[in-house]
């Protein structure tokens, strides 16, 4: 496994609907080695710090494989390196094959995987159609997010090597299926108590999920 790009943006203001938006969401491919921070990689900032950042956000990876399949569903549409606003485009792994609170090197840096991104409007605005948000999620090609648990440098071309896998195994696919379905079977619901408990995953999904689990008891 390899990461194949880092990627970075600052917010700019682009033309939305009659009005403006700010968004960090464009980001380019930069060479060499970026300093990664438990916040951000060096030359990058979020936008919007309310939904967007902080240390369990702090890098949005994305898998490269994706892209052949939404060449497939965006003909024409120009897919340049980073076009989904990830900060690491990487070989692999996929939402199947990854865990929440799986920890892995990359260069110098250590991380651990906290979520998968659940996409705001302006993955719209980077497309140009309100639709991307409903075809992106309900694709499950999400992308996942990932906390720095030790701060170093990052560069494309590095290896991607795993140093733990979670034990309550839940992959990053089951989080973003389990949060958009209606109906829940036995086997979804002991997934639901499994990632209660995870220690990576945020208190706001844990929140949700503790919700939902009361719910489905009432």
């Amino acid at each position: 496994m390899r990461l194949l790009s880092v990627n970075v943006g600052l917010p700019r203001e682009v033309s939305w609907h009659g009005g403006t938006a700010t968004t960090s969401i464009f980001k380019e491919p930069v060479p060499g080695r970026v300093a990664l921070s438990t916040l951000n990689l060096d030359g990058d900032r979020q936008s919007d710090l309310t939904v967007h950042g902080g240390p369990a956000k702090a890098v949005y990876c994305y898998p490269n494989a994706h892209y052949a399949w939404w060449k497939t569903q965006l003909p024409g549409y120009p897919l340049s390196v980073a076009a989904f606003g990830e900060n690491f485009t990487l070989e692999s792994p996929l939402e199947n094959d990854v865990n929440i609170g799986d920890r892995f090197a990359i260069g110098s840096a250590e991380l651990i995987v906290t979520q998968p991104r659940l996409p705001c409007y302006k993955l719209g605005v980077r497309f140009g159609s309100d639709d991307m948000v409903r075809r992106f999620l309900s694709s499950g090609r999400t992308g996942y997010y990932a906390a720095v648990t030790r701060e170093g440098e990052v560069g494309a071309g590095d290896e991607v090597t795993w140093l733990s896998r979670d034990p309550a195994a839940v992959p990053v696919s089951a989080i973003t299926r389990l949060y958009i379905a209606h109906n829940f079977s036995a086997d979804d619901v002991a997934q639901l108590r499994r990632a209660l408990t995870v220690d990576a995953l945020p208190e706001s999904w844990k929140s949700w999920f503790a919700d939902k689990l009361h719910r489905l008891a009432s």
